[in-house]
């Protein structure tokens, strides 16, 4: 898949002119892609509401409200923007030299900001960790920050975050340095190497989501063309919905929501276990294996893994996880659905084309099974033994 490895740039913060988000989609389609001079492109982004910040405060002691705002009025507001093709969830900290306080997760999609933090913030630091959705497969982002703070799975507000808890653990965090804008609010954006503007970013967001749905709209460049048309034009009609839905601010919840069922093409992966599953894929083009990992599933979720061209033969693992990401047992055995078909896997994410001497490389031989696509599509459920 293309643009498999995104960095998160240092947040390069340049003044922009917040304008309404979604201005860019017109009515006959997305447009083409429009390349602009640093400093030129718009911002186009809204913001959360007011009362996600209220709830945050009230869950936190004295101590650690006293870091993040002065006694100053509330004049600035802290926006996170998305420059890159994935939809991401983000993680913010609050770090002072008495007490560290994290809170996440704030969905943002491509094209979009989102208002993290609101008042004159007076802390001695801010950080940031993200990270990419479960149907992009192993998460795109690389975190590389020098602090290490406590999260947890699902929405949370961690008061000492320093020390994790049950349920909680540790992930890196990256120190950002956000730009005051003309409005006087603080803004920090989430990049990738292709360096997207606002436009560009939606659209290779939704050319992204494409090819896991099963369309052919590579490459994921952020140009419009024939192909991408193509494939938006299917995904729209397969689905029954109008072209007017992919100008709304909820298209990319719509696109999501549809990877996440079963297809009739292709392979898909459904999670019927109350755990979390990871889950990989190989393709045998005729020259050479290629296998691929990880994707998360969460408990009632499917997915489709991105398998392009038509390769021959296609091979699926996946095992059942805990918070830890260690393996779930049921009756003394690891809950795993595979085959006899040794192929190289790494616990973090991977793409591996030479199989064999997995061991040797610092690799570990798993077991696929065999996908039968003759019919055109398959589902693979996975549920309790």
């Amino acid at each position: 898949m293309a643009g498999l490895d995104p960095a998160i740039h240092a947040f390069v913060n340049r003044r922009k002119k917040d304008v309404g988000a979604w201005a860019f989609a017109s009515p006959k389609g997305l447009r083409p892609r429009r390349r602009v001079k640093p400093g030129q492109d718009e911002l186009r982004g809204s913001r959360g509401p007011r009362s996600e910040l209220t709830r945050f405060l009230m869950s936190l002691p004295a101590a650690a409200i006293s870091l993040l705002f002065s006694s100053a009025p509330a004049l600035a507001d802290l926006k996170l923007c998305n420059r890159m093709s994935y939809v991401v969830e983000v993680a913010i900290g609050i770090d002072d030299r008495s007490t560290t306080a994290t809170r996440g997760w704030f969905r943002i999609d491509p094209a979009s900001c989102r208002v993290v933090l609101q008042g004159a913030l007076a802390a001695d630091r801010v950080l940031l960790s993200a990270r990419a959705l479960g149907v992009y497969g192993a998460s795109p982002i690389p975190q590389s920050g020098s602090d290490t703070l406590c999260v947890a799975p699902e929405n949370f507000v961690i008061a000492a975050a320093r020390q994790c808890r049950s349920g909680q653990t540790p992930a890196p965090f990256t120190q950002i340095t956000p730009t005051r804008t003309d409005d006087g609010n603080l803004v920090a954006y989430l990049a990738e190497d292709s360096e997207y503007d606002d436009e560009q970013a939606r659209l290779a967001g939704i050319q992204r989501l494409l090819v896991i749905a099963g369309y052919d709209a590579a490459p994921i460049d952020g140009v419009d063309g024939p192909k991408t048309q193509a494939a938006l034009t299917a995904f729209l009609r397969s689905r029954g919905l109008t072209a007017e839905i992919a100008q709304s601010q909820s298209f990319f919840t719509t696109m999501i929501d549809a990877v996440q069922r079963p297809s009739p093409s292709g392979l898909t992966w459904c999670n019927d276990t109350p755990h979390r599953i990871m889950a990989a894929v190989a393709t045998d083009d005729g020259k050479a294996v290629t296998s691929r990992g990880w994707y998360r599933i969460d408990p009632g979720k499917c997915l489709h893994p991105d398998v392009a061209g038509q390769p021959k033969q296609v091979f699926s693992f996946a095992e059942a996880v805990d918070a830890e990401n260690r393996a779930v047992r049921h009756r003394d055995k690891p809950m795993n659905w595979g085959g006899s078909k040794d192929l190289c896997t790494r616990e973090s994410k991977f793409e591996v084309s030479e199989q064999g001497d997995c061991g040797a490389r610092g690799m570990s031989a798993t077991g696929f099974a065999p996908v039968d696509l003759s019919s055109g599509g398959k589902t693979l459920r996975f549920a309790v033994p």
